[in-house]
């Protein structure tokens, strides 16, 4: 099988990479990556280009036909992938996670590939009650990220045929491992305060709802949407990639973290504007469709990965919000610099 993996230098795709590697045999990996966040610093023993069969330096709004003759596959991981990178880049954000992944998955299907995965969020859900969001619930994206990945579900739907496969995975907030790690995740920022600081600062009174998954959970998901085949599944599907447990309140993850570390202290905001970014969601589709793809990564072991990661790495930036962690100040650093313009592209 031959597969084209955007964004595989970020913080998902070496750990899908390593996976399928694993899981599948007679596979040959490109991955397509514009090189934002290509410096791991985990200590890993492989950098993510080192990982594939073929590594291209490219942005995806201007892949083209060439990339993917012959492909079997295209995996879309390549996004501005959180918030506040969303909210300071909204119009890239549309462009790159909606118009470039639509373009592209039109290219994919006239050059032949037989199926292309989505990795979209459960972020489109917004706002919430206490009941869980199936894939029938109404849809309500609050931030710019969100609104793109909703977006992209409805301009590729269309495109899915007999030959052509598209599945959306709509994925919790991430967290766990991976080769080039980040921070700017909620529970890998607790962690990563409690490590440093000894205390989590949560912004919020603690109270939104969040689904949560692990890195290799993720990749697992990604294996099953290459080898989903189903008779009684249309060719477009989008479903909740993870499971019912993983529905935690945001408090109840700095607890998580607090048993991991019991010298802790976890500090709430009453005061703070009511975080309206608050949904649980139902994986039950997930688990009739993919029972042998199941996550299993527990939110306790997740705690522990990132944990033991930074310690390989002597980690003790008190600081770490304002430093290169975060994927909003890297971007902004890079700017300041002169190297990437107000559209996010390299300036050669």
């Amino acid at each position: 099988m031959r597969i084209v993996i955007t964004g595989n230098q970020g913080y998902i795709g070496p750990m899908v990479v390593k996976h399928l590697k694993k899981t599948l045999s007679d596979l040959h990996i490109t991955g397509v990556d514009t090189g934002y966040f290509k410096s791991g610093w985990t200590g890993s023993q492989a950098s993510p280009e080192c990982l594939v069969d073929k590594q291209l330096f490219a942005d995806v709004r201007d892949i083209d036909a060439d990339v993917l003759n012959g492909a079997d596959a295209l995996i879309q991981l390549a996004a501005i992938s959180n918030d506040p990178m969303g909210n300071a880049y909204e119009q890239v954000t549309h462009d790159i996670n909606c118009v470039a992944a639509t373009r592209l998955t039109k290219v994919a299907k006239s050059a032949g590939v037989r199926s292309t995965i989505i990795a979209s969020s459960c972020s489109i859900y917004g706002q919430g009650d206490d009941s869980a969001r199936t894939e029938n619930s109404v849809t309500d994206p609050l931030t710019a990220y969100a609104k793109s990945k909703l977006n992209l579900e409805h301009a590729v739907q269309g495109m899915a045929s007999e030959d052509f496969q598209v599945t959306s995975l709509r994925f919790p907030t991430a967290c766990g491992i991976s080769n080039n790690l980040r921070l700017d995740l909620v529970l890998n920022d607790f962690v990563a305060s409690a490590m440093v600081n000894g205390r989590i600062e949560i912004l919020s009174d603690g109270s939104p709802w969040r689904p949560l998954i692990d890195t290799q959970d993720m990749a697992r998901s990604i294996e099953w949407a290459l080898t989903r085949s189903s008779p009684n599944e249309a060719p477009f599907l989008a479903i909740n990639a993870g499971c019912n447990e993983s529905n935690y309140q945001i408090w109840q993850l700095a607890e998580l973290v607090k048993d991991f570390a019991p010298n802790v202290e976890i500090a709430t905001n009453p005061k703070a504007s009511p975080d309206k970014r608050s949904y649980k969601v139902d994986f039950s589709r997930y688990a009739e469709l993919a029972p042998n793809h199941q996550p299993k990564i527990s939110l306790s072991q997740s705690i522990g990965s990132i944990w033991e990661s930074l310690n390989k790495v002597r980690f003790a930036d008190k600081n770490f919000r304002s430093s290169d962690k975060m994927r909003l100040n890297v971007l902004k650093a890079y700017r300041t610099a002169g190297r990437l313009d107000s559209d996010l592209r390299w300036v050669h």
